[in-house]
């Protein structure tokens, strides 16, 4: 039976599209640059990631997984837009960074193939551009040991993200191409803490991030009206 893929090939092409781009920090991946260390001091401070087995899911041109393995980390980023995932691998080469591989797999099917093998896995930006999310944090939650931790990032699904993730951000400001996010496929908190407690995530820390566009200064705070993250734990097995 062939398996069903959970991905929008039209998301993976408009993410292949610009795949060369990804390490252009003037580029339209310009503001992923310019969240990463936040997105990665809050992860590392959590869950102290050196020496950890981490999965990057959704990785992309490896802008996360690539800081994760510098921070001492053993990383593994997966993606299904091949393109990006060769620019991810290049970069690895070009800078020397040791402890980063990169596979072209689904979540789902890498559950399967290795479940409970992960101490830490992060899922960011992703969710918001797959056709059923549920299934992705499902998966996070099988790959990943009793313990160990998962974080999501997404877009919350208000006016306020419409204003600001769509018409500001891609519209007026010109920060993200048009058509890179679609208002219904953004996630409100709940709906993703229903998800995380079907797949028996405990959540624990929320932050949402928020964004000045004319000092291009981000910030983490307790406003997840737009950006937000998660913090969820498996729990450990209980002895019988």
């Amino acid at each position: 039976m062939t398996e069903t893929v959970n991905a929008d090939p039209a998301e993976l092409a408009k993410f292949s599209e610009l795949a060369h781009r990804w390490w252009d920090l003037e580029s339209e991946f310009k503001p992923l640059h310019e969240i990463n260390p936040l997105r990665l001091e809050w992860i590392d401070g959590i869950a102290s990631i050196a020496g950890k087995r981490v999965l990057d899911i959704g990785c992309g041109g490896g802008i996360l997984a690539d800081s994760m393995a510098r921070k001492g980390a053993d990383v593994l980023g997966v993606d299904l837009a091949e393109k990006a995932l060769k620019v991810a691998q290049l970069h690895a080469l070009e800078a020397d960074t040791r402890g980063v591989k990169y596979r072209e797999v689904s979540p789902e099917a890498l559950a399967l193939e290795q479940p409970g093998s992960f101490d830490v896995v992060t899922c960011m930006e992703m969710l918001e551009h797959v056709p059923e999310p549920g299934s992705v944090v499902q998966a996070c939650a099988d790959l990943v040991k009793p313990g160990g931790w998962v974080f999501f990032s997404t877009i919350n699904r208000s006016p306020k993200s419409f204003l600001f993730a769509i018409v500001g951000a891609e519209y007026l400001l010109g920060l993200l191409p048009r058509g890179t996010h679609e208002y219904q496929k953004m996630i409100r908190p709940s709906e993703l803490a229903a998800h995380c407690r079907a797949a028996g995530l405990d959540l624990r820390h929320t932050r949402g991030m928020e964004h000045n566009p004319l000092t291009r200064r981000y910030w983490l705070s307790s406003d997840t009206s737009v950006n937000y993250m998660f913090a969820t734990q498996k729990p450990l097995a209980v002895a019988a």
